[in-house]
């Protein structure tokens, strides 16, 4: 049998090595045109590439002139990090602190008597409050572990409770005020007081008085005042103790027209930090002491006549007496009421007038009540009372003092810690905040407290010269690293891929495919000229300036030496080199100058406007920006691109039309020519059967 051959399927006659070898003289164009196209595309991404690292030189320059540049920045390091440290922003001025921290601030800490493993909580209404703020919600009633997760998951930032193990199986209740100071105590209200009292987190109290000047023998007379209040009159007699009177029996000191006394605090109340000294004080109208003041002020002895003596028609007169009475005063002292005035007088001499209408008064007995809190003295050491009236007398009541928050009525049982304000002294300064983290003292530092010191802390605040390094180390990597690229880019040489040893195997073999690619393109050869001619131009931003050139703080091209003199080919071609010696030195002594040098205003408008971080990032923004030099390359490319994938899909439409038809005519070639070897096998085979007959 002979073999079948379908015409475009079997090959009997090599016809699609004739149509392959046709196509391929065809394809030609169409192979050129696809390497154009990759062409273009390497170049589009070359560009990108160029952008790239110019955009971060230029994002890296901009941070060394910007308003948060690193040169600005501070550091602080304190002599005990375990009790204070600092935070200085970049205003703070250089310089060094002096603290003494006498205890962090705290917050109340309530511990309950031991409870069973399995505890409950009863139902009600559980209240808790810090200053302001309530915290209240309806318990159903259960487990201590639910109730203690719904309490905190309504007490927020104000209130913790947790479990703590302190024997066996047996736990506490811990609840905790996360609010330090004095001002921020923890109170129980509605059913959890109910439930604090009966478990031991608190019990009822009262305040222990100490109760003091009352006693005639501890008064002294005021000190004298270096500044008198204008009621005051010259000739006015000095407010003394000597017509003080005390009433043992009903617990007064009565204190008469122009009378006065001063009474010692014990150091140990101030101990304290919320201690309170009350009193109470009642005006009374007397007889008036003016009008007898200027008699005796006024009154003057009536001297009689020297007399003569007369001898004969001689008389003598005998010689006046000499008398220095002081001259009549020229106006009479008038009454003095409503100044009856209460000091707290300081150890350092320094008098704070109390204010007197601030409890107001008992409107049937006309009795006031004055508070004093002494963790707003802290240097106090007695207190002072100036009759100044001249027609009232003024009754003192004996001085309490007590501890303000055992005066809540409740006091805890277990306390693990109780809230109080932060005290520290800052240059000798005893100053008092409810947080440990204070803001107000230090111009532009933030004190951080956070245990008692045991001597004097000092805390140095620096130029964070190490940030400010890294941030010129990083400059100067990018910079050279965009250098770098416009080289391969711009120049088919070697060399210079050779001598960037940073890059990895990969890299230098993609670098290799650029080589060279835009060496006809002196747009990057002019970018890299004017880069060079930024970095080294001088800088004059004053004229007191130490520091005008990049290379004087140990930045340049030969920042690194070579010793003999000559240039290495890296610095032939313009990358930099840091002298790190030179570089730390002038951190440490030429900060602002260094600032300066990458950014000020030349012209008194507040704006920066020149420097090399000014100057090269304005260089670069023409370059990378919307619109820029960058960006009208890539347009123009893709515009190419476009054209070249049109045309290729063009030639591939006409080589596949191309191909079809050829397919087409050598498939009628081979059924024309299968046709005729089966025509000739039938009459070879009809002359074969003849033959045989």
């Amino acid at each position: 049998m002979a073999d079948i051959a379908i015409p475009g399927v079997s090959d009997k006659y090599k016809t699609n090595d004739y149509i392959e070898a046709l196509m391929n003289k065809e394809r030609v164009p169409l192979t050129r045109e696809q390497d154009a196209l990759d062409g273009y595309k390497e170049q589009q991404s070359a560009w990108n590439g160029v952008s790239q690292k110019m955009s971060a030189l230029r994002t890296t320059t901009k941070s060394l002139y910007s308003f948060d540049n690193p040169f600005n920045n501070k550091l602080a390091s304190s002599t005990d990090e375990n009790a204070v440290t600092a935070t200085p922003g970049r205003e703070a001025e250089i310089g060094s602190l002096k603290i003494d921290v006498i205890k962090p601030a705290s917050a109340d800490r309530f511990l309950s008597n031991e409870l069973e493993k399995d505890a409950t909580v009863p139902k009600g209404k559980y209240t808790f409050q810090i200053a302001e703020k309530k915290i209240s919600f309806q318990w159903k009633g259960g487990k201590i572990n639910d109730f203690i997760t719904s309490l905190n998951k309504r007490g927020g930032e104000y209130v913790k409770a947790s479990l703590v193990g302190v024997s066996g199986n047996k736990k506490s209740l811990l609840i905790e005020s996360l609010k330090t100071g004095s001002e921020n105590n923890l109170v129980f209200k509605d059913d959890a007081l109910a439930y604090a009292l009966k478990n031991g987190l608190i019990e009822k109290t009262r305040p222990q008085l100490t109760e003091f000047g009352s006693d005639p023998k501890t008064f002294v007379n005021p000190p004298e005042e270096a500044q008198k209040p204008a009621v005051e009159q010259d000739g006015m007699p000095a407010m003394t103790v000597e017509n003080l009177s005390v009433d043992s029996e009903a617990k007064k000191t009565i204190v008469p027209p122009r009378s006065g006394y001063m009474v010692a605090i014990d150091p140990e109340l101030l101990k304290t930090e919320s201690e309170k000294i009350d009193f109470k004080f009642s005006l009374e109208q007397v007889e008036d002491i003016t009008e007898e003041l200027n008699i005796k002020r006024t009154t003057r002895p009536e001297l009689p006549e020297a007399g003569n003596v007369n001898y004969d028609e001689i008389t003598i007169e005998n010689q006046a007496s000499e008398t220095n009475l002081p001259p009549v005063p020229a106006e009479p002292l008038v009454p003095i009421t409503d100044a009856a005035d209460f000091y707290v007088h300081t150890a350092g001499g320094t008098e704070y007038k109390l204010d007197v209408n601030a409890l107001g008064v008992d409107e049937e007995t006309g009795v006031k009540t004055v508070s004093i809190v002494l963790k707003d003295y802290p240097d106090a050491d007695g207190i002072i009372i100036r009759n100044r009236n001249t027609g009232t007398q003024v009754t003192v009541s004996p001085f309490e003092a007590y501890d303000d928050k055992d005066n809540l009525g409740y006091m805890p049982v277990h306390p693990a810690d109780k809230s109080g304000d932060a005290i520290i002294k800052y240059e000798g300064i005893t100053i008092n905040r409810p947080t440990n983290t204070i803001d107000d003292v230090v111009p532009h530092v933030t004190l951080n407290i956070h245990n008692k010191t045991e001597k004097t802390a000092t805390i140095k605040i620096d130029n964070d010269k190490d940030g400010a390094k890294d941030a010129l180390i990083q400059f100067v990597g990018k910079y050279n690293q965009t250098l770098a690229e416009i080289n391969i880019l711009s120049s088919n040489k070697p060399e210079i891929i050779s001598e960037l040893d940073y890059l990895t195997d990969d890299e230098q073999e993609a670098a290799k495919k650029r080589l060279g690619m835009f060496q006809g393109d002196f747009s990057l050869s002019n970018e890299r000229t004017s880069m060079q001619h930024i970095i080294s131009a001088n800088y004059k931003w004053s004229d007191t300036a130490l520091v005008t050139m990049l290379s004087q703080i140990g930045i340049s091209t030969r920042a690194s030496g070579n010793g003999g003199g000559t240039y290495s080919p890296s610095q032939m071609r313009g990358y930099l080199e840091i002298n790190e010696n030179e570089l730390d030195q002038k951190l440490e002594s030429n900060m602002d100058d260094i600032k300066n040098l990458f950014g000020y205003d030349s012209d008194g408008d507040l704006v920066i406007d020149s420097g090399i971080g000014y100057q090269l990032d304005q260089q670069l923004s023409s370059w990378v920006q919307s619109g820029g030099i960058i960006a009208t390359k890539n347009r123009a490319i893709s515009t190419k691109i476009t054209a070249s994938e049109n045309k290729i899909k063009k030639l591939e439409d006409q080589l596949e039309g191309k191909e079809a038809r050829l397919r087409a005519k050598y498939g009628q070639m081979e059924g024309t020519l299968n046709s005729l070897n089966a025509q000739s096998n039938t009459v070879q085979n009809w002359v074969n059967g003849g033959r045989q007959q």
